[in-house]
């Protein structure tokens, strides 16, 4: 009796410890910088309605991101840059937009706080390293109003494989021939001019860091580090500040056209209100997923596109547009989970 009374207590024992394993779930992703700060914020909140959920995410740069979800050493990528068709072809992959974004043209130049203004060609002749003085006649021709100095400007570019790079090379690639045929589109580059930094932090470092430097970073990052940024001329001819409205009307005008597996660039866009260095950042998850990890995950992906969307505002992301969500919903709940 004693003997069958200690086995049915190990028994319990044991059905109570893979219960409690059972109710902790841990998911591990990585990649983009460019949506770091709301990704935070939304694993936090996820947390908080789901105790038992863990989610772990490593800011490493989108190509990073792709690398490891394409090895299968994470449960999930994120990318600001749609995989390839050659990278797809190597592994499944859904692509979920979640939020859209801006990539900024920051700078340090004292006594500019506000009114630069840009082109996209002057943008590609300064990275490319063809434009190197701050009173350059091209920059002082569309800024007659302010008093830019006989400075040296100072590149910082990403060192690291970036969806934000992505995005910013797209759009060049779209308004300058010189750029397209020397330097081309990627998550990673061989830049012509300049210092690298690891993430949208490391730019931003950099030009916090450094008088009379430029570069490029997700808008949240110059928000929140002080950091002016530069008002482009779109391709309708107009100069248009990075706002939550200026990079929805980008979207907007490519609605039409969104392809089923929403891997789409939409800088450039022909709208008069678009900002023209605007983006879609995504989420790689597997079209087939097993167990609770699967499980925990399509309900974050849930939570991310219908209540998590209201956060996207406040931290200087513009949420989908609400004629892209049922779709989305689509392409969430075709994934299988067993």
């Amino acid at each position: 009796m004693f003997r069958n009374l200690t086995l049915t207590i190990l028994m319990v024992m044991s059905l109570m410890v893979v219960s409690a394993w059972a109710k902790n779930v841990s998911i591990t992703g990585a990649g983009a910088t460019f949506p770091y700060p709301i990704y935070s914020k939304w694993f936090s909140e996820f947390q908080k309605i789901h105790p038992d959920a863990q989610i772990d995410y490593q800011s490493i740069g989108s190509g990073g991101g792709i690398r490891q979800f394409a090895e299968g050493t994470i449960d999930f990528g994120a990318t600001d840059a749609p995989m390839t068709d050659e990278q797809n072809a190597k592994v499944s992959a859904l692509h979920i937009p979640t939020v859209m974004g801006a990539v900024v043209v920051t700078y340090n130049l004292k006594g500019v706080a506000t009114g630069l203004k840009l082109t996209g060609s002057i943008v590609a002749d300064i990275f490319l390293g063809k434009i190197t003085k701050w009173n350059d006649p091209k920059i002082l021709e569309i800024n007659p109003g302010l008093k830019l100095p006989d400075l040296a400007i100072m590149v910082a570019h990403r060192s690291d494989g970036s969806g934000t790079t992505g995005i910013f090379t797209d759009y060049l690639v779209k308004v300058s021939a010189s750029w397209k045929e020397k330097v081309g589109h990627g998550t990673a580059v061989n830049w012509p001019a300049g210092l690298g930094g690891k993430g949208n932090e490391g730019v931003t470092g950099l030009v916090k860091q450094t008088p009379g430097s430029i570069g490029y970073v997700e808008l949240i990052y110059a928000e929140n580090n002080k950091l002016p940024y530069a008002t482009i001329k779109n391709k309708a001819g107009i100069f248009v500040d990075p706002s939550m409205k200026s990079v929805s009307a980008a979207a907007a005008a490519s609605l039409k056209t969104m392809p089923e597996d929403f891997r789409i660039s939409i800088t450039d866009a022909e709208s008069k209100d678009a900002y023209p260095i605007s983006g879609f950042t995504y989420l790689l998850v597997h079209p087939k997923m097993e167990g609770a990890k699967g499980k925990t995950l399509v309900k974050f992906l849930e939570w991310a596109i219908s209540d998590g969307q209201k956060y996207a505002e406040e931290l200087f992301y513009a949420p989908l547009p609400k004629e892209m969500i049922g779709k989305v919903e689509k392409s969430i709940k075709s994934i299988q989970v067993k």
